[in-house]
């Protein structure tokens, strides 16, 4: 009798949580009563046939975050969950995760100085409005492009700046000009100066990083030649602000850098809050290059990249 019971309640565990069937139509397949399949349930996770595992990804996501701050000796390290290790699904939900600390963390008097690029694009459409005073938006690198591609860069200030309730302050010039003597030229004018200036102070940035891919988004736009691209993708693994790096976070062409409109890299480092929001396969070797280089304090990303980091 007592072996009848335990094949039956074995079977009608097996039927219930590894085929899915309600307890209804068990009843009706083992030819006995719905409160009887209660029964032999109850009896198979008392005599331990049962054994339910519960993963919080939360826990699991809060445990990644600490292994990768303690590594690149980060101040905050925040993963977010990404139900697939695709890079448009890891976009948007480490785009939300950025959006949703920025808004928790901006407080009256904050300076927020702010890239373009699709990542940066998609944080500013998801921040959400908060009631704070005397914030500043400004803009970290120059934005115009002559190039039909789009850099997001008027869309992203202006989101931002709608978000934290002030006006954006642009940096109305390409990213990288032509010849040094230009830019300098251009940086002398007062008002470029002042906004430059602005960028050095703020005590928040939020950037994200570039590959050195041929579909990375810099080299779409125009700006550097053949030669210079073929010398930052045999040299470099990425760029942040438009400045490119090699592996150890080191500039890979003082020219090109040089020649490049807004922050420079080692200002980076010098603020309360440098934060770092990127994720996905492609850009592992460019975040761990700009970890490395102590360009960021905090960083957002996903469970797959966060992995990938510790992995090195």
């Amino acid at each position: 009798m007592e072996q009848d019971k335990r094949r039956l309640s074995i079977e009608a565990a097996r039927m219930y949580y590894m085929s899915d069937y309600s307890q209804i139509e068990i009843a009706t397949m083992l030819g006995v009563s719905r409160p009887t399949v209660s029964r032999l349930l109850q009896y198979a996770k008392d005599q331990g046939y049962i054994r339910i595992n519960i993963v919080d990804p939360l826990e699991d996501l809060d445990e990644l975050g600490e292994r990768v701050k303690q590594k690149y000796e980060l101040d905050t390290a925040l993963v977010c969950y990404s139900p697939v290790n695709e890079y448009h699904e890891i976009q948007k939900n480490i785009s939300q995760k950025a959006a949703d600390y920025l808004v928790e963390t901006i407080q009256d008097t904050d300076i927020i100085g702010v890239t373009w690029g699709r990542t940066m694009h998609a944080v500013a459409v998801r921040l959400q409005e908060k009631q704070v005073r005397g914030v500043e938006v400004v803009q970290l690198k120059g934005g115009i492009s002559y190039s039909h591609v789009n850099t997001y860069a008027a869309e992203t200030v202006n989101l931002f700046a709608s978000a934290f309730q002030t006006i954006a302050r642009y940096l109305p010039l390409p990213v990288i000009f032509d010849s040094i003597a230009l830019k300098q030229m251009v940086e002398e004018d007062r008002h470029i100066h002042r906004i430059i200036q602005l960028g050095k102070q703020a005590n928040i940035a939020v950037f994200t990083v570039g590959t050195v891919n041929d579909d990375a988004l810099l080299f779409q736009l125009g700006y550097l030649s053949k030669e210079e691209k073929k010398l930052l993708q045999r040299t470099g693994v990425g760029d942040i602000c438009s400045r490119f790096f090699d592996k150890d976070g080191n500039i890979c062409s003082e020219d090109i850098n040089n020649r490049t409109v807004g922050i420079d890299l080692p200002d980076l480092r010098k603020k309360e809050k440098s934060i770092l929001i990127a994720g996905g396969q492609h850009k592992v070797e460019a975040i761990r290059a700009a970890l490395i280089g102590k360009y960021a304090n905090i960083i957002v990303t996903d469970q797959f990249t966060a992995q990938a980091l510790l992995q090195a």
